[in-house]
């Protein structure tokens, strides 16, 4: 591989009923580490970790800290104390970062409702995340929030933390803009890279979530430019794929390892 970078994987698309299943047919495909959501059992997954070398670097509270959007006061306090609690899981496990997503804009929510409460909201958890030298990392997600990469540049800086960054998700950037563009603008606020792939003829075909119903290298993402405009920031971490495409007729344990070597390839463009 031209980068040697550290491969991880999205924990719910890994085969296997038990969490050391998991680790292990991650260990034999060539991979480095796991990303698990919060309140899974955490010594569980620690024995799992120690086990097989398998990492855990990053939490996923998407699921809570989304209602820091909510209207209900005590929704939001509820959500803060969700992303406090995965921080500490966080720390726990050894991990770098937590995946969050800021919120979420629709009928009932406006832009700037949102805008003012997730960063309420996450101010409170900020403290603590410095003091367990755990990231707070915003992914790119279809909540029909920051749309732009200047805007969520914005939306990091305004934090004025070290412990507050930027979980970049290629593919989810692809429908309606260029991951290059994005990743230059971010530049070192981005801590994790999701790696996945999207079609945007699949996408007008089926509609918007049917153009993740590809094969990596066969979709839009100008691999090479992506991987470019990451070198360009100084860009060294992990990249954790979180595959949507589902080919018929393969075992789960052979598809991991195609998507180790499709991974490999990539890194090397």
């Amino acid at each position: 591989m031209k980068r040697n970078w550290k491969k991880g994987f999205w924990y719910g698309s890994v085969p296997g009923r038990e969490p050391l299943d998991k680790f292990k047919a991650l260990k034999d495909a060539g991979f480095h580490g796991i990303e698990p959501p919060m309140d899974l059992d955490v010594e569980t997954l620690l024995r799992a970790r120690d086990a097989t070398g398998v990492l855990i670097h990053s939490v996923v509270c998407a699921s809570k800290s989304r209602h820091l959007a909510s209207a209900s006061a005590a929704d939001r306090l509820a959500a803060v104390e969700g992303v406090k609690q995965a921080l500490r899981e966080a720390k726990q496990y050894g991990a770098h970062s937590v995946l969050a997503v800021a919120g979420g804009v629709n009928e009932a929510t406006t832009y700037a409702e949102n805008y003012a409460r997730t960063q309420e909201g996450f101010r409170q958890a900020v403290p603590l995340a410095e003091e367990l030298g755990v990231e707070i990392a915003f992914e790119n997600v279809w909540n029909n929030f920051l749309l732009s990469p200047l805007e969520a540049a914005r939306y990091v800086d305004e934090f004025n933390s070290p412990a507050v960054g930027w979980q970049f998700d290629v593919g989810n950037v692809v429908a309606f803009g260029w991951p290059e563009h994005w990743i230059r603008i971010l530049g070192p606020r981005i801590v994790h890279v999701h790696i996945k792939e999207f079609s945007r003829k699949k996408m007008a075909a089926g509609g918007p979530y049917a153009g993740f119903n590809v094969e990596f290298l066969e979709g839009d993402n100008d691999w090479p430019a992506v991987m470019k405009a990451l070198d360009d920031i100084g860009y060294s971490g992990w990249v954790t794929v979180e595959p949507a495409y589902e080919p018929k007729g393969v075992s789960p344990e052979v598809r991991l390892r195609v998507i180790s070597e499709k991974l490999d390839q990539i890194l090397a463009l």
